[in-house]
């Protein structure tokens, strides 16, 4: 027995002996494993040789970054996951179509209660809302609907919070769940976590937000829009900052930041890690802990210094003298900064990861900004360093397009929202993303007129095309014409011999018809008599009878001849985008009324060019009255090709604006250059005329013998006066006088709409080779142009 223990004892320690000596080191390693990865880790970095390799960061700051109160990505993406009940959500599968087939796509916001708290921004989106186009009274009508809830902050310590919205929603009739309903957000989630929960459970409604995260964006379905302040315009904006003549070859600063420097939370890591690239000569990155109520409670070693230095440099001079600006997030993804560094056409470094940027389901943002990740601060630097000087130049002049068209207003900002939307329903006819991101921009080719860039004056040199050889005449006739001495028929006779003239469209203002096919002139060109609704818009409706690019715009007492029209027809060939005609007006900043004057003087100056006499484009989506009482020749087919400003003045610009027009005299060619120059950021053209045109004021709508006054000297005529017809006396100068106020006063009406003046002056006239030299009249293209 005493023998069998033994063995036993031996057997037990031999195995033992065995374990250690063969496995002990495993184990070892095994036990000490997690202790020695911890101690790693708070050691870490340890550089073989600290004297050769520089440690750019302290080992307690690194520890530092992170804050262990803030929960894992899996648990920020499930929480922003649950949020969003219907994440599945498309525009087949939770948007009617069918309520926008019979009124097309018309917007709706709720009637606003009057104890409802309405912040300032919100109180501008429904403003820009019920100001344009889109907008209907009438839910019956409506294919998208707003709500009149403030649901801009959803930040709970916000004293802007709204409570309750749940209940409020629920009650709505309209509501059904969310479905055809569009919400706006620019914070979401509150402190410390700042997640994308709004309080409420969206439904199946569309949410246009800023900060998006791309996990939690629905894609064709949710709109991603930027954060701006409650100081933002309505509408116009500020211009940005890069003009023509103030490009510089080389700016201060290559690359900028001063901002906020968050010591705790979210958003703290990638702020305090930029002070690493600053280097004091062309790479300025400044921060400060000063703000906040604690920030002293969380200072660090830092803070001081960074306090000092950020008071060295002004923020606005920074980004004026800078080429990059570093947009990093904050405490969400989106920040003010972005379209700060917009309007300076300092091109914007984005450090912010996983944010859908605005509109960028229409706008390339490789254009215009630089995208980078906030785990490559460090290379930031030498990434902007190579890029070339011309790559630099088209990304600062996209900044100042996309700022322009898509960012400078809540307007700008809302109607971009909408219209993405509008593609969406009918996705064959959807703006494509060149016409998104080029000149004049995606709110001003409608994709009604045409979704082809080569149907668009602006694109002709781009795209390799040119406008047709041929134009349309278009006379507004607003008195009887019972003889062949009326100054309308001269004008067709000299419009006709035209060789560029296809067809001539008289647009008959009056009560009674128009006078028997017996009493208009032969004509070589189709003649046609359309019945107007006799209002002064008229002029500009989207007539289908016009069938080519040009369109001569003219007043039954224009007098014009052959040689000046054939001339004005060639240089608005070159100039397709631009009004091109006769008599020109000019408008100027009375400083002691604060408004704005217009003036008939004849000065170098020139803005405006009335529609008695000019070219322009055409522009027509929809068919228009058909023509009547035609001469021998029929009326033309209806023709399925738009035209281009009737269409803009008809589509884009709203009902009132076309309203004030028909309640003032002359207001409408004014309306016309506005429109024209805000599309196209130039000047009218002027081209040369014969000095002597004399006109009669047209009447309105009467038609009546013996209303039609003398009118001021040259009002209407293709030649300017040389004083303001205020001055001119007697009832015929009164008349003027009346009329010349009349358009003072819808010049700064359209200012107010517009939120600026779109008008630009020019001191360009073109004359034909040879004008007024001394050479034999036999041998100039145009000899009647200096003819009496």
């Amino acid at each position: 027995m005493q023998t069998r223990k033994k063995y036993i004892f031996l057997t037990f320690l031999a195995s033992w002996l065995l374990l250690f000596s063969f496995g002990g080191h495993q184990l070892r390693r095994f036990a000490f494993f997690s202790g020695r990865k911890a101690e790693a880790r708070r050691n870490w970095p340890r550089w073989t040789d600290r004297s050769l390799l520089k440690n750019f960061a302290d080992p307690k700051e690194l520890q530092s970054d992170g804050d262990p109160s803030l929960p894992s990505p899996r648990a920020r993406r499930a929480a922003r996951l649950s949020v969003y009940k219907n994440s599945r959500c498309r525009m087949e599968t939770c948007f009617d179509f069918s309520r926008c087939e019979k009124h097309g796509f018309k917007v709706f916001t709720y009637p606003r209660e009057r104890d409802q708290p309405l912040s300032e921004s919100y109180g501008k989106i429904l403003t820009s809302i019920e100001r344009s186009r889109y907008y209907t009274p009438n839910p019956e009508e409506a294919c998208l609907f707003i709500l009149s809830i403030d649901t801009l902050d959803r930040d709970h310590l916000s004293g802007q919070y709204v409570r309750n919205v749940d209940e409020k929603i629920r009650s709505f009739p309209l509501w059904n769940g969310g479905r055809n309903h569009l919400i706006f957000n620019l914070y979401s989630g509150t402190w410390p976590n700042y997640t994308e929960d709004l309080g409420f459970d969206i439904g199946q409604a569309i949410l246009a937000k800023a900060s998006f995260y791309t996990e939690s964006f629905r894609p064709g379905f949710d709109i991603s829009i930027p954060l701006f302040s409650k100081d933002h315009p309505q509408r116009g904006g500020e211009r940005g900052w890069l003009y023509q003549d103030s490009i510089q070859p080389k700016k201060k600063y290559l690359l900028v930041f001063k901002g906020k420097r968050y010591l705790t939370g979210i958003g703290s890591g990638t702020r305090n890690a930029l002070h690493h690239i600053h280097n004091g000569k062309d790479i300025i990155s400044l921060t400060t802990c000063k703000h906040g109520k604690d920030w002293e409670k969380h200072k660090d070693t830092r803070c001081d210094k960074d306090n000092v230095d950020y008071e060295k440099f002004d923020y606005q001079e920074l980004l004026h003298n800078s080429t990059f600006c570093i947009v990093p997030r904050g405490r969400r993804l989106g920040s003010f900064r972005f379209l700060e560094a917009l309007q300076a056409a300092c091109i914007p470094v984005l450090l912010s990861d996983g944010w859908e940027l605005p509109f960028a389901e229409a706008i390339d943002w490789g254009k215009a900004a630089v995208v980078g990740s906030e785990r490559l601060l460090l290379q930031v630097p030498s990434a902007v360093r190579c890029i070339h000087p011309e790559r630099v130049l088209a990304f600062q002049q996209q900044t100042q397009f996309l700022w322009d068209a898509y960012f400078s207003s809540v307007d700008k900002i809302v109607h971009t929202t909408l219209e993405i939307i509008k593609d969406r329903l009918l996705p064959h006819r959807s703006r494509s993303r060149f016409l998104w991101n080029t000149l004049p921009g995606g709110l001003l080719a409608l994709p009604d007129f045409s979704t082809h860039p080569g149907d668009f004056p602006f694109y002709y040199l781009q795209r390799g095309s040119s406008p047709s050889e041929k134009f349309t005449a278009f006379i507004r006739a607003v008195s009887l014409t019972s003889s062949p001495s009326q100054p309308i028929l001269r004008l067709i006779q000299a419009i006709s011999g035209s060789q560029y003239c296809a067809q001539i469209l008289v647009l008959w203002s009056c009560e009674k018809p128009p006078p028997p096919s017996g009493k208009w002139p032969q004509t070589a060109v189709p003649l046609t008599v359309i019945q107007g609704r006799r209002k002064l818009s008229d002029r500009f409706f989207p007539y289908t009878a016009i069938q080519t690019d040009a369109v001569l715009s003219l007043d039954e007492h224009t007098s014009l001849s052959t040689s000046e029209v054939d001339f004005a027809f060639v240089v608005w060939r070159s100039f397709p985008e631009r009004i091109v005609g006769f008599p020109t007006r000019s408008h100027f900043w009375d400083a002691e009324q604060r408004r704005w004057g217009y003036t008939s003087k004849w000065t170098n100056e020139l803005s405006i060019v009335l529609t008695a006499a000019a070219f322009y484009h055409r522009y027509l989506a929809g068919e228009g009255p058909a023509g009547r009482g035609a001469r021998p020749h029929p009326a033309p087919p209806p023709c399925s090709l738009p035209r281009y400003y009737h269409n803009l003045f008809t589509e884009y610009l709203p009902a009132g604006l076309r309203e004030l027009v028909d309640g003032l005299t002359a207001c409408e060619d004014i309306l016309m250059n506005v429109l024209v120059a805000t599309v196209t950021k130039l000047p009218p053209i002027k081209v040369t005329q014969r000095k002597q045109h004399k006109e009669t004021v047209p009447q309105q709508v009467g038609c009546k013998r013996g209303d039609v006054g003398t009118p001021p000297a040259g009002e209407r005529s293709p030649s300017p006066p040389r004083s303001p017809p205020a001055k001119v006396k007697g009832t015929a100068g009164a008349a003027g006088s009346r009329r010349f106020s009349q358009r003072q006063d819808c010049l700064n009406q359209l200012v107010d709409w517009f939120g600026y003046m779109p008008l630009v002056s020019s001191q360009l006239r073109l004359d034909p080779v040879l004008f007024k030299d001394q050479v034999s009249v036999l041998r100039k293209k145009y000899p009647r142009l200096e003819k009496p």
